[in-house]
């Protein structure tokens, strides 16, 4: 028994009070909400809904993020809920498909498919789940921190993009030269006149970004983004106690107040937003069920709890409550939980977010409490679309100043447990880091890897997580087979009873 327990609650249980709750709470809610909002906004515009569609599938999936982060971290029965400090979001690896399946049947018709999709494989997931939880045993420290510090390299190129602008789109970092753009535009029209003689312009022939975009790496958005890491930095260093705690939260508020003051942060959104909105399930019609559709998201579901048990492992590292299999069934089934509630109120599937692991890690501050609360105020914005709005209207350059330092610190804390893996008695564990970092880079630097193989293989390869995480359990399996797996297993259950 550990002196925590004589002296009082595991700090992961511990009850801040309300204003401390509060606070570090809506730090959460500002670090995760662009990835929570992104994801409805895709699949809308994919579905061409309208935008008052759109809308309401941003106010869903924000009130079902907030019921399914108090599942997760307050709990729901034995059988629900890993009592971590985790929050909830829709998950990027269900992206690929759902655009796919929206292209193939756009409108409402597309939604209730897409819904009934999620449904399926929601309730599928929550059977399936400690079934995955198992896999536990191959997840020995040197498995898991190489799966955590590729996770805190994946997420890194989400706070770059957060400062620079994302690598395609309007931000791209080249545009198609205005000029060339007007050329092609004249010969099409003169082509399609009548009696012209000039060949009609090829289908599909279009022009390649051949000069500087000036939305890509402004300067003004580069100090800005330094302006929050700078204060974020300072805060750390010379505040104490509650203040230095919520040093994140603080720099994001500085970088906003900044903003609007030079006028770059727009609240026309604001203005035009409701101040209260029911969330209601099934407000596109009753879905449909297709078995295709559902198989392919079952199998996104078990990249997505792989996923998963990634990040549990990493937070109880962080928090000092190691992670066990019946802890991680828990989990696991609300992953599978959060996605059968998000087909039912008109959203999608849900996973724990990575970059909340890496606050966490930053504040030192482990209470589940303090998610329990970023829940309840993500329960709120869903239903107050003006303030749901008045927070979506914060920069995203912004946000990538504190990204920095949130996304490494994961990768530092996967980087602090592979120093304790052994590397002299047995040299074949530098085998398992290198080769598996090297799986994990694959979709970073060679994003199109995938382009000539089968297309439903595309989910399962595109995370680097996962390529990272399965190249690790084979070549651990590989090298040092089950009997170290066991005994590590029994010294993680061992080390875990300890601290309870």
């Amino acid at each position: 028994m550990s002196t925590a327990s004589l002296s009082g609650p595991h700090p992961v249980d511990e009850v801040l009070p309300t204003g401390r709750l509060t606070a570090l709470g809506l730090q959460h809610v500002l670090v995760m909400y662009a990835g929570a909002v992104a994801v409805p906004l895709i699949i809308g515009r994919a579905l061409k809904l309208s935008p008052e569609q759109v809308a309401f599938l941003i106010s869903a999936d924000l009130f079902c993020c907030g019921i399914v982060t108090l599942i997760q971290s307050f709990g729901l029965t034995q059988w629900f809920g890993i009592r971590l400090p985790v929050m909830m979001g829709v998950t990027f690896a269900a992206v690929g498909p759902m655009v796919a399946m929206a292209n193939a049947n756009p409108g409402v018709a597309g939604a209730q498919a897409i819904f009934g999709a999620i449904i399926g494989a929601g309730a599928i997931s929550v059977l399936i789940a400690p079934f995955v939880s198992r896999m536990l045993r191959f997840f020995p420290p040197v498995v898991t921190g190489t799966v955590i510090t590729v996770i805190g390299i994946t997420l890194m190129r989400v706070g770059i993009n957060w400062i620079f602008g994302n690598p395609f789109g309007p931000t791209a970092p080249s545009i198609v030269n205005p000029e060339h753009a007007q050329w092609l535009k004249d010969v099409g029209a003169a082509a399609s006149a009548a009696g012209s003689t000039i060949p009609a312009v090829p289908k599909g022939l279009g022009l390649s970004p051949s000069v500087p975009n000036p939305a890509y790496a402004p300067l003004f958005n580069i100090g800005m983004s330094a302006f929050v890491l700078v204060t974020i930095l300072l805060i750390t260093r010379y505040a104490k106690g509650f203040i230095g705690n919520i040093a994140v939260l603080l720099g994001i508020v500085a970088g906003a107040v900044l903003a609007a003051l030079m006028g770059v942060m727009n609240f026309g959104k604001v203005e035009k937003a409701a101040w209260f909105d029911l969330v209601l399930p099934f407000q596109f019609g009753m879905p449909t069920f297709d078995p295709i559709m559902i198989l392919t998201m079952v199998l996104v579901m078990i990249v997505v709890m792989i996923e998963s048990t990634g990040m549990f492992l990493a937070l109880g590292d962080i928090t000092g409550r190691p992670v066990k299999q019946p802890d991680l069934a828990r989990g696991l089934r609300v992953d599978g939980l959060g996605t059968f509630i998000g087909g039912i109120f008109n959203t999608f599937p849900y996973t724990s977010f990575s970059q909340n692991v890496g606050l966490v890690g930053v504040t030192g501050v482990r209470s589940r409490f303090v998610c329990v609360a970023a829940g309840v105020i993500l329960v709120v914005l869903g239903l107050i679309p003006k303030l749901a709005a008045l927070v979506e209207a914060v920069p995203t350059f912004v946000l990538g100043g504190a990204g920095l330092v949130m996304f490494g610190m994961v990768a530092a804390t996967g980087i602090r447990i592979l120093a304790g893996v052994d590397y002299t008695k047995n040299r074949n564990n530098l085998f398992v880091v290198a080769i598996s970092i090297g799986f994990g880079m694959i979709p970073l630097v060679a994003p199109n890897f995938k382009q000539w193989m089968p297309h439903g293989l595309h989910p399962l390869i595109e995370s680097g997580i996962l390529l990272a995480s399965i190249a690790a359990v084979v070549l651990n399996a590989f090298f040092n087979g089950t009997s170290n797996q066991a005994d590590a297993e029994r010294s993680a259950a061992a080390s875990s009873h300890g601290s309870e």
